[in-house]
């Protein structure tokens, strides 16, 4: 294997020199084009563990995901890597499949990996998370939960449920039913619900417990969640399904189209996420969009900041858009 020392000696300049150039440090031309074309005619790749123990930088940002395989995640990776491609960082991914303790286990793997920061996808909040961030000492943004202690980017969950709610209540929807999911996702699960609850209050329209229900951000859940509401309704069916997330509204609208049900003739239904199957299913979902690539690339540029310079816990709100389809 081609070493930096057997660099050094066909390219005729000293091993520190070759250093430099690696790190694009200062040399002449005509060497710096002399040691490039012997490292790509050998085809030596430096050694990342070598050059972290130097600098004490491995280039490396951690990011953890709830889960790799949705759309959400793969908009905001994308936003992630494009800014710290361009300042010369690799990305880690790691998955929790929407485990809580495995948000605790990889952040202590990353920081084990000696990752220069980490961008979580956060779907909780508890006392052991923040304490596992606090302990690892490391540049840390959480993306999509506000985190006591750490600079936060959240959705503003609230009054993206309840502008869904206006829009419905506008369509002349008095009877509107809900698909949630557990609280102990504060974000997804409380906020929109709570949102969900206060607008039907506002104007005085009927909270009915048969017409809620709760799943697990998948689309088999809304199918099954729509399955229940429907049974449990006893006649008075709701003339609206708001499900928190897209996917489990476009599960409750495969249930629907099955039982023979017309969407939006007999029951309209809205969804959260713009997810690109919303768009080209039939009839197309309205939804939320919450620009999750922009989170991503915020996420990125605030890391990166605080890399460089310790910061104060910040928190910001991304932006939405409703977007109003064919299924409302």
């Amino acid at each position: 294997m081609t070493t930096i020392n057997d660099i050094a000696k066909m390219a005729n300049v000293s091993r520190t020199t070759v250093s430099r150039v690696l790190n694009n440090g200062y040399a002449s031309e005509d060497v710096r084009k002399r040691i490039m074309r012997v490292v790509e005619e050998t085809g030596y790749i430096p050694s990342l563990s070598a050059k972290s123990l130097r600098t004490k930088k491995s280039g490396v940002i951690g990011v953890i995901l709830p889960k790799i395989s949705t759309e959400t995640a793969s908009r905001v990776v994308s936003g992630i890597n494009e800014v710290v491609a361009k300042k010369d960082f690799q990305i880690l991914l790691t998955d929790t499949e929407l485990d809580k303790q495995k948000e605790i286990d990889y952040i202590r793997l990353l920081q084990s990996r000696h990752v220069d920061g980490i961008i979580l996808l956060a779907t909780n909040v508890n006392k052991q998370l923040t304490d596992t961030i606090e302990a690892a000492g490391l540049p840390f943004i959480s993306l999509g939960q506000d985190l006591p202690g750490v600079t936060s980017i959240v959705y503003d969950d609230y009054h993206a449920a309840s502008d869904v709610i206006n829009m419905l209540v506008s369509h002349n929807h008095q009877k509107i039913a809900f698909i949630g999911v557990g609280e102990e996702d504060p974000s997804v699960g409380k906020l929109r619900r709570m949102g969900y609850l206060d607008t039907l209050t506002k104007y005085n329209l009927s909270i009915k417990e048969e017409w809620m229900a709760e799943g697990d951000f998948s689309i088999e859940s809304g199918y099954e969640c729509a399955k229940k509401i429907i049974k449990n309704s006893e006649g008075e069916l709701p003339s609206a399904i708001f499900a928190v997330t897209d996917r489990m509204a476009i599960g409750a609208m495969e249930y629907l189209r099955e039982q023979g049900f017309n969407i939006p003739d007999d029951i309209a239904v809205a969804g959260i996420g713009a997810s690109t199957m919303s768009k080209h299913i039939s009839p197309s979902l309205t939804t939320v969009d919450y620009f999750n690539k922009e989170a991503g690339e915020k996420a990125a540029q605030l890391l990166l900041a605080q890399m460089k310079k310790k910061k104060e816990k910040e928190k910001f709100i991304q932006t939405y858009r409703l977007i109003i389809r064919d299924s409302v």
